[in-house]
């Protein structure tokens, strides 16, 4: 009876400490941020961005870009489905949207993820999971009684794909590939010459 009793309770400790894994903050807003500044001596701010730019292409399908705030802030709008498993089977319950930004600067860019909003999903009358509206609520609003433990796993999901997505980024503008902006070659049309 002691070893079950033991080993319940060393259940129980994993069990708590799996919620307390939140990597997300909070910004002067009030909203919840994921914000990194990372050195790189040495790379130029013409570089940095083209290194961004390529990673912005990389993941096209999960990144879109779109704009340019200034000569050296990008944003991006991305989303992260958000998966509920029980036992064996995993199904997605919704969607985390977000905005991506990055600021370059000469041996140095900065990035963040906030603005995260869910979307619920529901099963359509074929079968496949989207949207059941196009409204989302924001991570930060605060659930109710029913469902606190669920909204907990959804912003702990999301920050650790906020840490999956930010480790590739730090990868992708890590590569020391230099890139070249494209020369566009003038091609000049002789009038003289028919």
């Amino acid at each position: 009876m002691k070893c079950i009793s033991s080993l319940f309770f060393l259940l129980m400790i994993s069990l708590a400490g799996v919620g307390q894994d939140q990597s997300l903050s909070y910004d002067e807003r009030g909203k919840f941020i994921h914000y990194e500044v990372v050195e790189q001596s040495g790379v130029s701010k013409v570089n940095l961005s083209a290194r961004a730019n390529r990673f912005f292409k990389q993941k096209a399908k999960l990144l879109k870009m779109t704009s340019k705030v200034a000569d050296t802030i990008m944003q991006a709008e991305g989303k992260f489905i958000i998966n509920k498993t029980a036992l064996v089977l995993n199904r997605p319950s919704g969607e985390v949207k977000y905005n991506f930004y990055i600021e370059c600067r000469d041996d140095k860019y900065r990035f963040w993820l906030t603005d995260f909003v869910f979307i619920p999903y529901q099963r359509d009358r074929y079968g496949n999971f989207v949207a059941s509206t196009t409204v989302g609520t924001p991570l930060e609003n605060e659930p109710g009684k029913l469902n606190a433990a669920e909204w907990k796993g959804y912003i702990n999901n999301t920050g650790k794909e906020a840490e999956i997505l930010t480790a590739q980024f730090k990868e992708s503008m890590a590569d020391k590939q230099e890139i070249k902006p494209a020369t566009k070659s003038r091609e000049t049309i002789s009038t003289k010459k028919w």
